[in-house]
């Protein structure tokens, strides 16, 4: 299956940093903010290709809007 493409994403990203930036307008658009969003310190410290992305702590409530976002995004959340 395909993902869909942010206004931000119209390619894949190249560096994690643009994969932190396209998720985080991504999540903007539908009205979620994950103040935490960024790149693993441990893994990205090295410039890895294969760093992580450290998508944080949120409360209930985002949590519940990430949710409902990604199943109508066709997600199986």
């Amino acid at each position: 299956m395909e993902m869909p493409r942010t206004s931000a994403g119209d390619r894949p990203a190249r560096t994690v940093q643009e994969a932190v930036e396209q998720l985080r307008e991504a999540l903007r658009e539908v009205g979620i903010i994950l103040p935490s969003l960024r790149i693993d310190p441990v893994s990205g410290a090295h410039g890895d290709p294969y760093a992580l992305v450290d998508l944080g702590r949120c409360n209930l409530g985002v949590a519940s809007r990430l949710a409902a976002a990604l199943r109508g995004a066709g997600g199986d959340a």
